[in-house]
């Protein structure tokens, strides 16, 4: 699982790990993974590269096998980078850095494991999308562009998958109260959701624990999850 330190992520590793899953974490804070798989139990590892260096990626990928006993069964996407800046004010290289943690990361990390998923003729890939990757905010063209993106690339690798015993899921909620909002402080601004009203990221970890607890023959496409 990507971006597992925190947020949704260590909500997700715990559910799973919670419900007898072995999880591996994979973040840049190194002391932080450490912490959370200490935490977490269960025979939960954690390692630290930063998604968005493909080599380092791919290479701590490599060592998953290994360290849990075969290919993984469940894959999370999860990882993100989020900013709220008009399209003029955006610089190539925030919108490029967005895409890169948000886009090629996940990109990479199913085709970096997909083979030997394919090879076990099992197991789930969840891609975390958005509210972003459907409608339409303002100050939101990295950021939309990329959980746009991410949608497509589920819509394909489903297609790609449909019959080969691996199955694919897009869970894509709105605003979670997740550090990702601290710079932003959306209770300060107007027509943004107050952190009150968000979504918890404990209620994400269920509608992700739901999709892959899925009978075998049911693959969930697509689940948007929003606040009651």
């Amino acid at each position: 699982m990507t971006g597992a330190s925190r947020g949704i992520g260590a909500a997700v590793a715990r559910r799973l790990a919670a419900s007898g899953a072995r999880v591996a974490l994979l973040a840049r804070g190194k002391e932080t993974l450490r912490a959370l798989a200490q935490q977490i139990g269960g025979g939960a590892v954690g390692l630290a590269c930063d998604v968005r260096d493909t080599d380092t990626l791919t290479r701590a990928l490599d060592q998953l096998p290994a360290l849990i006993g075969g290919p993984p069964e469940i894959v999370v996407n999860n990882a993100g980078a989020f900013f709220i800046t008009p399209v003029q004010d955006t610089s190539i290289e925030a919108f490029s850095a967005t895409l890169e943690v948000n886009l090629t990361a996940p990109f990479a990390v199913v085709r970096a494991l997909l083979p030997s998923m394919r090879l076990a003729g099992t197991g789930h890939i969840v891609n975390i999308g958005s509210i972003a990757d459907r409608a339409t905010f303002l100050g939101n063209g990295a950021y939309a562009a990329s959980k746009y993106g991410l949608r497509a690339l589920h819509e394909v690798l489903r297609a790609e998958l449909r019959g080969s015993g691996i199955r694919a899921s897009l869970v894509s909620p709105g605003p979670v109260d997740t550090d990702l909002w601290n710079p932003i402080d959306p209770d300060r601004q107007p027509g943004f959701t107050p952190r009150a009203q968000m979504l918890d990221p404990d209620a994400v970890a269920d509608a992700v624990l739901f999709v892959v607890c899925a009978r075998p023959d049911l693959n969930v496409d697509e689940l948007r999850v929003s606040r009651s």
